[in-house]
């Protein structure tokens, strides 16, 4: 396996549209790197340059010790899982295993024994005489992941491989992929859509927005650190609540909305100089907890048990909040829910900028 180092690296498209713009980590030997983003943010674009699908517009790309801006794909030993399983249908699942070792000259013995190694790493055997439309999905995602293992390559490259699965079959291949990583100790590049998926199988995820690398860092450094409103908004499910207004001090600190409307802060804020100051709290749906008193009022407007527990969707004035609350005494919509934020995990963004303030 490889280290796979990034210095710079920009794709500019002939029309002037800027696909990554100057990109620099590095990815360590052994290690499953997520990139993460909406649609057009640049992560597939970024891993087809890692590939040699893509052109690098400036910038360095290093595997291992060599630099391979200019070096062939096929020639960068790395291995691809694309989002289609891309198999040849007229084939058996052994022969399609084998058919890229057959390309590259290997011997039969030797494809042999790497098609009957991966096979028994993916529990394929029994599957070997099958032809891929007599397989299920994630039997075919398997096979796909197989083709890519028998390689043996020094990197593995995965471009949103469980897209085409449904729910429960994405839930079962993260665990196989991330088995997969654990057994292989293989340098890994893992690209998704989907936060869900990049928090539970990166080592460290890299967040990218319209082109634009916004952080990386392990999937709980974000959760609970995030850089900017982008990142806070984007990982954690269901998302991060948001509440706009001004900070002021009234008995204790409090945000006063943009409609007139208060929540209180308690004494959250340390420094009197952030008063006045127009900001952006980040809450987690868990961190807005039922009160007794002293909080404020936002009313139900559908609650969504989904066994462990109860999203709550609320509105206070125009603002739109969930609560993630423990199953027992629901409240019925339309009523009112007093609540209070936990302060000790109030997340302070600029308002304008969305940057993370101190804190």
């Amino acid at each position: 396996m490889a280290r796979v180092e990034l210095d710079g690296v920009r794709k500019v498209y002939p029309n002037g549209h800027v696909g990554v713009a100057g990109a620099s980590f590095s990815i360590a030997d052994g290690e499953l790197l997520v990139l993460v983003g909406p649609s057009g943010c640049g992560k597939s674009t970024l891993l087809r340059m890692i590939a040699g699908l893509e052109s690098i517009s400036a910038g360095t790309l290093r595997i291992g010790e060599r630099v391979v801006n200019d070096i062939a794909p096929r020639d960068r030993d790395i291995a691809m899982v694309f989002q289609s399983y891309a198999l040849y249908p007229h084939m058996s699942v052994a022969d399609n295993l084998a058919f890229g070792l057959k390309l590259r000259g290997h011997d039969r013995a030797s494809v042999d024994a790497r098609v009957r190694e991966a096979a028994k790493t993916l529990e394929l055997d029994a599957l070997l005489d099958r032809k891929p439309g007599q397989l299920s999905g994630g039997q075919r995602q398997r096979v796909a992941l197989g083709r890519a293992l028998v390689r043996n390559p020094q990197v593995f490259l995965l471009d949103e491989p469980l897209s085409n699965l449904d729910a429960k079959l994405r839930m079962s291949m993260r665990v196989e992929i991330a088995r997969l990583h654990r057994q292989l100790g293989a340098t890994m590049v893992y690209v998704t859509h989907d936060q869900i998926e990049a928090m539970t199988l990166g080592q460290r995820i890299v967040v990218l927005d319209r082109g634009e690398i916004q952080q990386i860092d392990t999937p709980m450094a974000l959760y609970e650190r995030p850089a900017n409103l982008f990142v806070a908004t984007f990982l954690g499910s269901p998302a991060m609540n948001v509440l706009r207004g001004r900070l002021v001090r009234a008995g204790g600190w409090a945000l006063a909305l943009e409609d007139g409307n208060r929540v209180p802060l308690g004494d959250a804020l340390p420094d009197a100089a952030m008063e006045g100051r127009d900001v952006a709290i980040g809450i987690r749906p868990e961190h807005l907890q039922r009160a007794d008193g002293g909080g404020f009022a936002p009313v139900v407007e559908v609650v969504e048990p989904v066994g462990s527990d109860v999203f709550v969707n609320l509105r206070h004035g125009a603002v739109p909040l969930i609560a993630r609350l423990p199953p027992g005494d629901l409240p019925e919509p339309g009523s009112v829910l007093p609540l209070r934020l936990a302060t000790r995990h109030l997340h302070l963004f600029d308002a304008q900028s969305g940057t993370r303030l101190a804190g």
